[in-house]
This record gives C-alpha cells, sequence and structure tokens, in this order.
C-alpha cells in the first residue's frame, strides 16, 4: 500500500522497490493478494531485464562475436546460479524452460516414451493443479497406463497410508505438488518420496507454490525432479526450471527437436546433445533466464528464511482476521500451511466477491484455480484467494477484511 516497509529479523523491503505497489485502483491504493498467481518484479529484475535488451540482445551459445560470448557467459552464470539456489549435485541438472508446465509436460513426455508402458501406474495426490495432472493423463492415455490419486482429508492433509496402499509392482512414477496453490498445505513431500523410494519409484515435484516462500534443497528431499517458474518467485514470465536427477535425465529422450538439443545431424540420423542442452530446444528467453538471476539475488539478499517467517506470521493474523467476519468460509486449514487463504463470504458466488473487492483496489484470485478436482472435494464452484508474497503487509491484510465487512451486507 503506497512506499511502505516492514521489516521482521533482518528482512526489510522498501515498497519503492516495487514500483507498481504504488498504483492507484478505481481511486482505491492498490492491495495486491493474488502472488500465488504471479508475484510482483523489484525493480533489479526490471532493470535486469531491460537493460539485457539495451545493451547485450544476442542468440546464446552459436555465435562467435561479443554480444553472443557476453550473452552466453551470463545465461550459464545464472544456470549455475539456479543450481546452488536449490542445491543441485550439478548444472547439467538444471534445464530452462517457459515455466512449471512445461517442465511436468517434458518429463512426462519424456519420462513416459522411455518408461510407461500399457498397464503401468503413475499416482498424483488429489490437490494437484491441473498442469500436474493433465500431462500425466496424457501420458498415461499414450502409454495405456494407469493413474491413481492420493486422497485428502477436509482440512487439506494427504492421506500418507492410502498413498503407501496405492504402490503396485506396475507403478512407474509419483508426482505432487510441494505446496497447494489452493488449500496453501505444505505437503510432506520428504516422506512421500521416501515412500516411493523404498518401492523403487521416481518422485517429481511440483515446486512452483515453495520456492519463493521457503528454503528448497533438492539433495536433502531426496526427488528426482523438481519444477517451478520464474514469475511466481520474483523473475519475469517465461522462464522456469526443471531440475532432473542427472543419472536419470541421461535415460530420457529428448522433448523437442531443432537447435542446440543436437550434436550431429544427417537425414539418416541425429545424434543428442550432452545434458542439459538436450533438453532446450530451440532459442531460449535469454533476458527472462537474467531476470530469474536478478530474482534470486533479491531473495538471498533479503533472507530467504526471514521472509518464510514473515509470510508464516502473516498467514497466523490474516487467518484469525478472515475467520472473525460472519458468513466467512475457509478451505485449507492443515496445520503446515503456505500463505495461501482459500474462502467463501456465506453462499455468495465467488466472481461476484472478488468483482466488489477489485472496485476497492484489493486484488484477489476467485474460480478454481486450476484445480477443479479440490473444489469437487468440496462440492463448491471456487473459491476466493488471497496468497501472500515478501512484500506483502498487515495493513494489507486490514484492508481486505475491511473491504469484506463492507460487502458482505451486498451479498449475504
Amino acid at each position: 500500500m503506497g512506499y511502505t516497509e516492514w521489516q521482521t529479523d533482518n528482512c526489510e523491503i522498501e515498497m519503492m522497490e516495487f514500483p507498481i505497489l504504488d498504483t492507484t485502483v478505481y481511486n482505491h491504493p492498490l492491495v495486491y493478494l493474488d502472488n500465488a498467481a504471479t508475484t510482483q518484479k523489484p525493480r533489479q529484475v526490471i532493470e535486469t531485464l531491460t537493460n539485457y535488451y539495451l545493451t547485450l540482445n544476442s542468440n546464446i551459445h552459436r555465435g562467435a562475436h561479443y554480444l553472443a560470448a557476453q550473452a552466453t557467459e551470463r545465461y550459464e552464470a545464472v544456470r549455475k546460479q539456479v543450481q546452488h539456489f536449490v542445491n543441485a549435485r550439478s548444472s547439467n541438472e538444471v534445464v530452462f524452460t517457459r515455466g512449471t508446465t512445461e517442465s511436468i509436460n517434458l518429463v512426462a513426455s519424456s519420462f513416459g516414451q522411455r518408461f510407461l508402458g500399457r498397464y503401468d501406474e503413475v499416482i498424483v495426490s488429489g490437490m494437484e493443479h491441473h498442469s500436474d495432472i493433465v500431462p500425466w493423463q496424457l501420458a498415461c492415455e499414450r502409454a495405456g497406463a494407469k493413474l491413481k490419486v492420493i486422497p485428502f482429508s477436509y482440512e487439506g492433509v494427504l492421506d500418507l497410508q492410502v498413498y503407501e496402499s496405492l504402490f503396485t509392482q506396475r507403478t512407474r512414477m509419483v508426482a505432487c505438488c510441494h505446496v497447494s496453490n489452493t488449500l496453501g498445505t505444505v505437503n510432506p513431500v520428504k516422506d512421500i518420496v521416501t515412500i516411493a523410494h523404498a518401492h523403487g519409484v521416481p518422485v517429481l515435484i511440483d515446486g512452483a507454490q515453495a520456492v519463493a516462500h521457503m528454503r528448497v534443497d533438492v539433495q536433502e528431499l531426496d526427488c528426482d525432479f523438481y519444477c517451478f517458474s520464474g514469475h511466481k518467485m520474483y523473475a519475469p514470465m517465461g522462464v522456469g526450471v526443471m531440475y532432473g536427477r542427472e543419472e536419470l535425465l541421461g535415460q530420457l529422450p529428448p522433448y523437442q527437436g531443432g537447435g542446440e538439443m543436437i550434436k550431429d545431424v544427417t537425414f539418416e540420423r541425429t545424434t543428442y546433445n550432452e545434458l542439459p542442452f538436450r533438453f532446450e530446444a530451440g532459442t531460449p528467453s535469454v533476458g527472462d533466464v537474467l531476470g530469474l538471476g536478478a530474482a534470486i539475488d533479491f531473495m538471498e539478499a533479503q533472507g530467504i528464511d526471514s521472509i518464510a517467517r514473515h509470510e508464516a506470521e502473516l498467514l497466523q493474523y490474516a487467518t484469525a482476521r478472515l475467520g472473525a467476519i460472519d458468513g466467512i468460509r475457509l478451505f485449507g486449514t492443515a496445520p503446515n500451511k503456505a500463505g495461501v487463504i482459500s474462502f467463501l463470504l456465506g453462499n455468495a458466488h465467488p466472481y461476484d466477491v472478488g468483482t466488489l473487492l477489485d472496485k476497492l483496489g484489493i486484488a484477489v484470485r476467485t474460480g478454481h484455480h486450476c484445480t477443479q478436482p479440490i473444489m469437487d472435494r468440496y462440492g463448491i464452484p471456487g473459491t476466493v484467494r488471497a496468497s501472500f508474497a515478501c512484500y506483502t503487509t498487515r495493513e494489507d491484510v486490514d484492508a481486505l477484511v475491511a473491504a469484506l465487512v463492507r460487502i458482505a451486507p451486498m451479498l449475504l
């Protein structure tokens, strides 16, 4: 809300670092609570992107001239940066994509082509985003395989006993979100990986809603694939990451064909490039990758653990304040949650609530949030979702609560 600042532990953020947050909406100061959809970008990310196109624009890896060499060096430096950010063993395990959706599609397609056969099985959780359901459905349809689902409780907690019972000798993959984009549940992904590995099954984790809010260590999690998007962690849209365990990546066929993913091409035969370039066909979004590097710099300067503590405190505050409003129904009350609150105001349609909040300058998300199976579980068409970031303040929460109290008589 304007040029304010908050501080928790050693983490202090001036709102001037996020110019868009000084926007006025319908004569009200913007209160941006749609961070699970996309985060706003700090000035240093915007300047990095602008500077690339002003001073460095060139295609990478293929050119011998100065701009190409400089762009390539900075691009590959970000790959190393991402390696350290998620603690991958090697930069060969970091594949740049357009986002989480493409990362998951890459794995589902290539892994499915190599390892998924008729009557095989893939396990997903019941709280997955459509981007971690549909690619596996497509892979199963192509192979004649079957999709199995881990159920979750009304509070939003996965049933790990049922999960373990789903394994058979035909199970080939487990795919699960680290954090639910709708319920905010932080899933016990390390336990999920341990159980799967005991059955000799690899695990893909959708980390889209995790990397901006908590420290992620893929070696500690022991996962086989970890996918995330830049735009949900203060970076530009159009860039994402697929971490893959090197020994497993080396067994997968390419996802797309074209330039850069090859060593030699004849009309009779193509020899593919080494990792990770085998999975990066065509011209990448170089400027966006550099912006991702700047976003990581920003997060690490603030302190990822400090950001996590700030958001945890804010979630506790917001849950109490929203829960005190007459007619509010909260969805997703797991004991371990990230900064996401989904709710309904009585029986009012979420779109009506969201539209009225927008007129008061409050930006929230409404609908099924690309998680229709979750909505079916609760028997509702959708929810209103407020989601937090490092720059969200208690004043933002207070503004949301005041707006809901103001519009409630119009809807209830």
